[in-house]
This record gives structure tokens, C-alpha cells and sequence, in this order.
């Protein structure tokens, strides 16, 4: 399927990001991953400019262009309360920023039917307590997604995934963390990979702009108190 395919996977050395890279390498595509935690890849923060302008000249100097950029760098997560101005930025520069500019170094060298992903999260649409910076972070660039969309019609497809619940551990959950979601199960990094290789493939040729939300429906199941005996216990 992308045999001779060149995908960009950041955040690609663990978790969704590592299932990722290997889903592309078993149906014959080579991979450059960039992760702060070191390894046999490009090693580096995403937050740092520098290391963007390397890691992109990197790539284009050993394959000649790009086929299809994974933005999957996990931002900081830091409340509220906790959270310093230092901090918001710095998940600001991993989750945002660092995607709009390897958008704009690789956008040149992007082949025919070239494809954008970026991972955002079912947190751009629903919150818990004291995740300020990393809820902004993927709210940021599920926006970011549409706006590229738009920008490089014609040129690269841009879509963007939110996941759920997903246990990078691939842990078989039982019980209500499994039985309260629609699909009676906790995510997979799996679940995640499948849909980056659709969106890239010449499949979902008609689909750009999008944000598809895999969570096992938990963002469409209303919860009021009272139901299935769940209670609100107010302080």
C-alpha cells in the first residue's frame, strides 16, 4: 500500500506514535521519527526551532521529499493551578507551533498525494480539571488542521485524529472502565494507526479538513446523575 512512501512521524518512539511508524513500515513505507527520548531516530524537542529547521533538512537531504507528516508529539499537560507561563508555552510550542512549521519546511517537497495528519485529542471538545495546557494545545491544532486544510488545497490533504481513552500498553481493560464506553472497550494504539494509514491512503483521496474522533462514542454518551448509578457528590 505505500511501498516507497516516505512518512514523517513525530513523538514516533513510544505509545500511538511508535505503532504508527511500524504500521507504515509493514506495508512498505521508510519513516523518519523525530523523539525527544533518545534512540535510532532524530533525537530532539520539538519546541526548539533549531531542531525543526535539522530534523526537516535531515529528511530532505536523505529521501528527497515527503509523502505523508504524522504530528503526534505529546504536548505538555499541566493545570491551571499548577501550570507556570513558561510551561503553557512550551506546550503550546510542541503542540502547535512545532506542527505548523514542519507543515511549512516539508510543504515544499511534499510528492502527489501528499497527506497531513495530525493527532489531536477528544480533550479539543471536552475537559477534566487542571489540563489547561495540553487541552489548548490540541484544540490548537485541531483548528490548525482545518486551516492548513484550506491552505494547501490541492497540494496535501490535512486531517486530523482525536483520540480517546487509548492504552499505549495495549492492557485488555474489563469491568466499567471497558463497560461504560459505547463499544465496551478501552482504545488501542492500533485503533489510532488504522486510521492515519486510511487518511493517507489514496482511500480518503475526497477527505481533508476532517477531525475524526475514535473514543469508542464516549464523546456522544450523555451522563446524567443517576444514571447506571453514577452520583455527583458535591464538596
Amino acid at each position: 500500500m505505500f511501498e516507497g512512501k516516505i512518512a514523517v512521524v513525530t513523538g514516533g518512539a513510544n505509545g500511538i506514535g511508535k505503532c504508527i511508524a511500524e504500521e507504515f513500515r509493514k506495508y512498505g513505507a521508510k519513516t523518519a521519527v523525530i523523539d525527544k527520548m533518545p534512540g535510532d531516530h532524530f533525537v530532539g524537542d520539538l519546541a526548539d526551532k533549531n531542531v525543526l529547521e535539522d530534523f526537516a533538512k535531515s529528511v530532505v537531504e536523505r529521501y528527497g521529499h515527503v509523502d505523508y507528516l504524522i504530528n503526534n508529539a505529546l504536548p505538555l499537560m499541566r493545570g491551571i493551578d499548577a501550570c507556570s507561563y513558561e510551561e503553557f508555552q512550551y506546550a503550546l510550542s510542541v503542540g502547535v507551533t512545532a506542527p505548523f512549521y514542519l507543515a511549512k519546511l516539508f510543504a515544499p517537497y511534499f510528492g502527489q498525494g501528499g497527506s497531513i495528519v495530525n493527532i489531536s485529542s477528544s480533550r479539543d471538545r471536552m475537559s477534566q480539571p487542571q489540563t489547561e495546557s495540553y487541552t489548548a494545545a490540541k484544540g490548537g491544532i485541531a483548528a490548525l488542521t482545518h486551516a492548513l486544510a484550506v491552505s494547501l488545497a490541492g497540494k496535501v490533504r490535512v486531517n486530523s485524529v482525536s483520540p480517546g481513552w487509548i492504552d499505549t500498553s495495549f492492557k485488555s481493560w474489563e469491568g466499567p472502565d471497558a463497560v461504560q464506553q459505547p463499544v465496551h472497550r478501552v482504545g488501542n494504539p492500533l485503533d489510532i494507526a488504522n486510521m492515519v494509514l486510511f487518511l493517507c491512503s489514496d482511500k480518503a483521496g475526497f477527505i481533508t479538513g476532517e477531525n475524526i474522533c475514535i473514543d469508542g462514542g464516549m464523546t456522544r454518551q450523555m451522563i446524567y446523575h443517576g444514571d447506571h448509578g453514577w452520583q455527583l457528590e458535591t464538596e
